[in-house]
């Protein structure tokens, strides 16, 4: 898809709408979703969500004690081992879920880091370009034989933050000059990048992606975050209390996007697209360095780049489900 394919579709839902909101009326027995952080912040209230509309989720998770103690209680979850930064963790992870021999109808790329300190994994990489793109780039293409019997939806959770950095092809890994907020500009970026060429290699089989920015949310995301920062932002006060909470979704409402991309109607015969406020994302207009507005940025849904990063992406991880 391109910029200008980017317009509404008049979904009837909107900035405030829960994910319980946009599944009322759906039902979700009988699907089987994976929601990765699912059991944090927005991923939590996605897996909640998806339950509670009959779904079976399962929920991938780097601290797998931690994510079965924030789902006690929740019904028809089920939780495993994923470090999204360790390549060995997700072939396992993978391979594990294939052996059950099941299909996936729901794939939710939900798990990320924001604006950390200079951060490297595996061989040297950056963290956030590593962790919320190249690790869910290896889980999708090793999930695709459960991926594609489905005819699943493949949900990538980008965010507003692409806006601040298209992909530094030059130096992906932000080996000169880390600027944390650019790198996970950069690392937002290749979270829609990923879908929009996922969506042209995977219509053909009945397989559709999305990526989508949740909204405002103060949630554990904002962890690397020193408190003087947020202030600085003017997100909260010294003392911590959020300014202006009208500027914030609530985490149900931060769900309700991701949620409706993997299950509305309305996207049928649909992909490729970002997705803002349960609805088909408007072209961003013109803003200044480090500013941000409604919509989507032409280079993050250009096909010519999200082809490039495909192939580096390929390259890097060693795993190409369409080679």
């Amino acid at each position: 898809m391109s910029i200008s394919a980017q317009h509404k579709i008049g979904s009837g839902f909107g900035a405030t709408s829960t994910a319980d909101d946009v599944l009322r009326g759906i039902d979700l027995t009988g699907k089987l979703a994976l929601v990765t952080g699912g059991y944090s912040g927005l991923g939590l209230e996605t897996t909640r969500a998806l339950t509670k509309a009959g779904a079976r989720v399962v929920v991938p998770a780097r601290r797998p004690d931690t994510a079965r103690e924030a789902l006690d209680g929740v019904d028809g979850v089920e939780v495993d081992e994923l470090d999204l930064g360790d390549l060995d963790s997700v072939r396992a992870f993978a391979e594990r879920f294939l052996a059950s021999g099941r299909t996936l109808d729901i794939v939710i790329d939900n798990a990320g880091i924001m604006a950390c300190p200079e951060t490297r994994v595996g061989p040297g990489w950056e963290a956030q370009f590593a962790t919320n793109h190249l690790g869910h780039f290896a889980l999708v293409n090793r999930l695709w034989p459960a991926i594609e019997p489905g005819g699943a939806r493949v949900v990538s959770v980008s965010s507003r933050g692409h806006q601040l950095s298209g992909v530094r092809w030059d130096d992906v890994h932000w080996r000169q000059g880390y600027d944390k907020w650019q790198a996970y500009g950069q690392a937002k970026t290749a979270n829609v990048l990923f879908a929009v060429h996922l969506d042209a290699l995977a219509r053909d089989r009945g397989v559709r992606a999305f990526a989508l920015h949740p909204g405002g949310i103060l949630t554990p995301l904002q962890r690397h975050l020193a408190r003087d920062e947020m202030v600085e932002r003017g997100w909260i006060d010294e003392n911590g209390t959020v300014l202006h909470p009208e500027q914030f979704k609530t985490p149900q409402q931060g769900a309700a996007t991701q949620v409706w991309a993997a299950t509305s109607p309305r996207l049928d015969g649909l992909g490729g697209l970002y997705l803002e406020d349960c609805d088909v994302a408007e072209p961003a207009g013109e803003t200044g360095p480090g500013q941000m507005t409604d919509g989507v940025k032409p280079w993050a849904v250009d096909p010519a780049e999200a082809a490039r990063l495909w192939d580096l992406s390929a390259e890097l991880t060693g795993v190409n489900a369409f080679a």
